[in-house]
């Protein structure tokens, strides 16, 4: 009797966009392996007494294997993966025979190399609670996985989460949760290369709140950080989600927009102005936020280091923030 192809797909997670967002400003896919992740696996490996052990995140379209022991492969499709399916759900996901479940039977992993049988992946989340993969076992026969070895491995993903926190916060900055100087960096960097290679134009924005100081000092550092939050939550809500936003110090913000002339740019920052505006008019904001900004655009065929074009654009903005101080 044949049995019909019934393989299922993971279902896509409602906040995907956000989730997909959350890793790819955590700036670690496809950058090498690192003993503290490999660590990890190694010890899975022992512990579960598993041929293959694996911290994978799960990308657009497929999953990529931070750390990969006892598979010689560093990444595979979304759509046929078992840890597609595990972030789905906060609790670890287990299949203890892939042959006998309807979803996997024929799926390429299990009726191909690695031949999996036995899966346990448990999800790893970053700081706000994203589900960007998971520490996940493989066997190439099927076995139990008890209550106690349930405990275990949530133990190990929480160590692996521990790690991934530490390199979110690393380019992370802690009261806006946008990308800090470090993060904004690396991000524009690979988006500069990018436009270069695809002849692509662009432009770099350094942006400085006006009167910044005075607002600290006159409503004390609570506003100011209330001020901070909602300027950086209000650039990503006017901005694209492909633009590189990063604050860089106390109160200067930086814009990598790829695919954006200049006056391109000046539809973005007129519409923050008038967001800020409507903020304060509604009662959002305790006092009016204004801003400066240096705009300069990216010659793609002789485009100068980043640093290059944030001394320039930084040069432009304290210009015009000279031509408009009135305090």
């Amino acid at each position: 009797m044949s049995r019909e192809t019934v393989m299922e797909q993971p279902l896509i997670p409602k906040d995907e966009d956000k989730r997909i967002d959350c890793l790819h400003r955590l700036n670690i896919l496809d950058t090498a392996s690192e003993e503290r992740f490999d660590r990890l696996t190694r010890l899975a490996q022992r512990i579960f007494d598993v041929p293959i052990a694996l911290v994978s995140l799960v990308d657009t379209n497929r999953q990529w294997f931070k750390s990969c022991m006892g598979l010689d492969a560093s990444e595979t499709g979304r759509d046929i993966s078992f840890c597609g399916h595990a972030i789905l759900d906060d609790q670890v996901f287990v299949i203890n025979n892939a042959l006998q479940d309807p979803r996997f039977a024929d799926n390429p992993l299990v009726t191909d190399a690695p031949h999996i049988r036995f899966y346990a992946g448990c999800p790893l989340r970053d700081v706000g609670g994203q589900r960007l993969g998971t520490l996940c076992l493989i066997d190439t026969k099927p076995r139990d996985f008890s209550h106690d070895d349930v405990i275990a491995l949530k133990d190990l993903a929480a160590m692996a989460e521990q790690e991934l926190a530490a390199v979110q916060l690393a380019t992370t900055d802690e009261l806006t949760e946008i990308s800090n100087r470090r993060g904004f960096i690396i991000l524009a960097e690979k988006a500069l290369s990018w436009c270069c290679r695809n002849a692509q134009e662009a432009s770099l924005l350094f942006m400085d709140l006006d009167g910044f100081k005075e607002i600290n000092d006159s409503l004390g550092h609570g506003v100011g950080d209330q001020i901070l939050k909602a300027f950086s939550a209000e650039l990503q809500n006017n901005f694209r989600s492909s633009d590189v936003i990063g604050r860089i110090g106390g109160d200067e913000f930086v814009l990598f927009l790829m695919g954006s002339n200049l006056q391109e740019s000046d539809l973005y920052i007129q519409r923050l102005r008038d967001a800020l505006k409507g903020l304060y008019l509604q009662g959002k904001l305790p006092c009016e936020v204004s801003f400066s900004v240096g705009s300069i655009p990216v010659d793609y065929c002789n485009p100068g280091s980043l640093e290059q074009l944030l001394a320039g654009s930084d040069k432009l903005m304290y210009q015009e923030k000279g031509k408009t101080r009135s305090f």
